[in-house]
């Protein structure tokens, strides 16, 4: 390598764990991150736990950038945008400044989709991506009883059980017919519902809400439907895509994602993604899992040992602890047929194909117990 430092983008799951990965190859090599906010480390999936276990924003932080610094033995660069690359130079460039790299990582992740709406109050209505946007949501929901949700994903399933578990009443607005949609089969995703429902959540499944006004000390939802809904605060969860704004500025192939080999090189061969902002063989992928795969194989990719990433058997958990969810997501190319058990809100959903072989599954509730079982039949997700 060049004595120029291997430079990471971005502070979270995916860079700070490649780093962890890389100091257990080469303890010396230089290394500097970049970091949009304040570099704190946190798990990016606990931050739709906090309420219900009343974590503020510091204590959903496990450390500081300086004593990440200090511990991996890099340089952070706290609260900086990279607003430019030359990959013919190999150089980054922060405004008019250069900084010359190695190797650049994008670790940069996904940004919200901005809910498109009329009315006056767009100040009340949230995203929350990382810790800061926590804890702004937290300042602005504290003495408030009433939160409106918009999405009915996975962040939006998680936030409406942990805000209800900290004592909210929930209002969840979404545009589709079932919760987790693009999760779950309904009878799975109507058992979720049904825990939630038992903490007082309340559905507006089917419409959109079209405007937020301010009236007085509350605000009004108007759904696409003619419904309003009264509350005192707004979360947008319609939706996460990957970071490419910059990716396309300095030419890399991009497509959902910034488009990368399994070595998780893009179309520059000094220049490497991995995480929320990568597409891996056509694949975004908005997991841990995924990610910490990918840190690993990167981390001895950038050690000098190509190597190229595998994914195995990959469920994902919901944290709707009301009723529990694993699920091993069906790819969206599969054919096959859905065997499902229901009882009560203990649902084991089997797809298999016409050979009978297990293609995904979606469990619920005390069958959750069984993904380990059923891991062993499934094949890997990218061997």
């Amino acid at each position: 390598m060049s004595n120029a430092p291997v430079i990471v983008i971005g502070s979270g799951l995916a860079g700070y764990n490649l780093v962890k990965e890389l100091r257990k190859l080469n303890p010396t090599q230089e290394i500097m991150m970049i970091t949009a906010d304040d570099g704190s480390n946190y798990s990016k999936p606990m931050l739709s736990t906090g309420f219900g276990k009343n974590k503020t924003a510091a204590d959903l932080a496990m450390a500081s950038a300086a004593d990440m610094a200090e511990q991996f033995n890099l340089v952070v660069r706290t609260n900086t945008r990279v607003t430019n690359i030359d990959a013919a130079a190999k150089k980054v460039f922060v405004g008019e400044e250069p900084i010359e790299y190695s190797k650049l990582v994008l670790a940069w992740g996904a940004e919200v989709v901005s809910p498109r709406m009329e009315g006056d109050a767009g100040d009340s209505i949230f995203s929350i991506n990382d810790l800061e946007d926590y804890a702004k949501f937290r300042a602005a929901a504290e003495g408030k009883k009433r939160v409106l949700i918009m999405g009915a994903g996975l962040i939006g399933a998680e936030f409406a059980n942990d805000m209800a578990t900290g004592g909210f009443e929930i209002d969840v607005v979404a545009p589709c017919e079932h919760i987790l949609p693009s999760l779950l089969p309904a009878e799975a995703a109507d058992a979720v519902q049904n825990g939630l429902e038992g903490l007082g959540v309340r559905f507006h499944l089917g419409p959109l809400v079209t405007r937020v006004c301010k009236e007085g000390d509350a605000l009004v939802a108007h759904l696409s439907n003619g419904q309003t809904i009264e509350t005192d605060i707004v979360v947008s969860a319609i939706g996460l895509r990957p970071r490419l704004d910059l990716a396309v500025k300095a030419g890399l192939q991009v497509n959902q994602g910034v488009v990368v080999n399994r070595e998780l090189q893009t179309s520059e061969p000094d220049i490497y993604a991995l995480g929320d902002c990568a597409e891996v063989e056509g694949r975004v992928l908005l997991y841990v899992l995924p990610l910490m795969a990918s840190a690993r194989a990167l981390a001895k990719t950038l050690n000098g040992e190509a190597t190229a990433v595998s994914y195995g058997v990959m469920p994902v958990t919901v944290k709707t602890p009301v009723v529990p969810v694993a699920v091993a997501p069906v790819a969206a190319d599969s054919e096959g047929s859905w065997s499902i058990d229901v009882q009560g809100n203990d649902v084991q959903a089997e797809f298999r194909n016409s050979d009978g072989q297990l293609l995904g599954y979606a469990l619920t509730g005390a069958k959750v117990m069984n993904k380990v079982a059923l891991n062993k039949e499934l094949p890997p997700l990218m061997p």
